[in-house]
């Protein structure tokens, strides 16, 4: 849609030339003279953005946006209209007709071609973060390929340290970094053999050793990248396993050296990771994993982190109902490491 020419549409051929004179220079055009035409060269031709005029017989402009976003194929192109109508109430009208902006004739070829250039660049940051989401997404699934019996942990597990996070007064923008990257804290469990992640027994020490490498082997790819999700990720990979009095792996970090949002993940992964069903156990009933947690303070987990997370329980139990919905049915033995 990005790469598609920019349609125009206006009753009055005069008017198109205004518009083919500014924008012809930087961009590919194609024109409709009605609101049919339109509706119908968006079909034939998947532009990326719409200029339309409003007073138009038959079928205003108004009346072909709101048909563009009743379509799920075209609801995300981005309409502007351009019109002599000025009043607050006609912009008003634009925009509840799923315009994204409202230019106001007589034309300027300046104003139309930095508010085209405007729009196009949102839709290119857009289509940019859907991709990104759906590369973080690819890797955290690829990272519990093997975890049959995890469901939808790493993203509810998410949602919890997003809250927890917001809790312990982190920004908004911080907030909703964390809850992409840490959906990636197991990314080296792509590194680990089938054999000691399915293995339906106890593991030995050395194969112990060989699964908390995880840690590291996540870290070594998450860091590679500058992208600040990526880089967050990369922290939390290494840290999530360190515990509070230093008994933690792979660098045995003790208290405050640990990285804070080592500390924040590691209280949402436990709880997750207690609360769910394996295949090789049945959850926990709510008292018995929040028992085993307090037991943890001081121990495993920092106290202050845990204190904060006991004053949003209810929070994080709505977030657990919501995601209960989604939870599948293990399928085998894996451990979480």
């Amino acid at each position: 849609m990005i790469n598609g020419p920019i349609l125009c549409v206006d009753d009055e051929p005069v008017n198109l030339g205004v518009l083919r004179q500014a924008l012809k220079d930087e961009f590919s055009l194609v024109f409709a003279n009605s609101g049919a035409e339109a509706l119908a060269a968006v079909k034939k031709h998947h532009p990326a953005l719409v200029l339309i005029d409003v007073q138009m017989p038959q079928m205003d402009g108004y009346e072909v946006c709101r048909q563009l976003k009743s379509c799920p194929e075209s609801a995300q192109i981005p309409v502007i209209f351009v019109t002599n109508l000025a009043e607050e109430t006609d912009e008003k009208a634009g925009f509840d007709a799923g315009g994204v902006d409202y230019i106001i004739k007589p034309l300027s070829a300046p104003i139309v071609k930095a508010r085209v250039r405007t729009h196009l660049s949102l839709v290119r940051a857009a289509t940019l973060e859907n991709s990104y989401r759906s590369a973080i997404s690819m890797l955290a699934e690829a990272s519990h390929y093997n975890d049959t019996d995890t469901g939808v942990h790493v993203w509810r597990m998410a949602a919890y340290s997003r809250a927890l996070a917001a809790a312990v007064g982190w920004s908004a923008d911080r907030c909703a970094l964390l809850e992409l990257a840490a959906p990636m804290h197991d990314t080296g469990k792509i590194g680990i053999p089938d054999s000691i992640l399915k293995k339906p027994g106890k593991l030995d020490p050395a194969e112990w050793e060989i699964m908390r490498s995880h840690a590291r082997i996540g870290y070594e790819i998450l860091r590679k990248s500058d992208a600040p999700v990526f880089q967050l990720a990369s922290e939390i990979a290494l840290s999530h396993h360190e515990k509070w009095d230093g008994s933690g792996y792979p660098n045995g970090l003790a208290g405050t050296d640990i990285p804070e949002p080592g500390r924040l993940v590691a209280v949402a992964d436990v709880f997750d990771a207690l609360s769910m069903k394996r295949a090789y156990r049945d959850a926990w009933p709510l008292d018995r994993v929040l028992a085993t947690m307090k037991e943890g303070c001081g121990s495993h987990f920092d106290p202050a982190m845990l204190d904060a997370f006991f004053d949003i329980l209810p929070t994080i139990l709505d977030i657990q109902a919501h995601w209960d919905a989604h939870v599948q049915t293990p399928g085998g033995t894996v451990r979480a490491g």
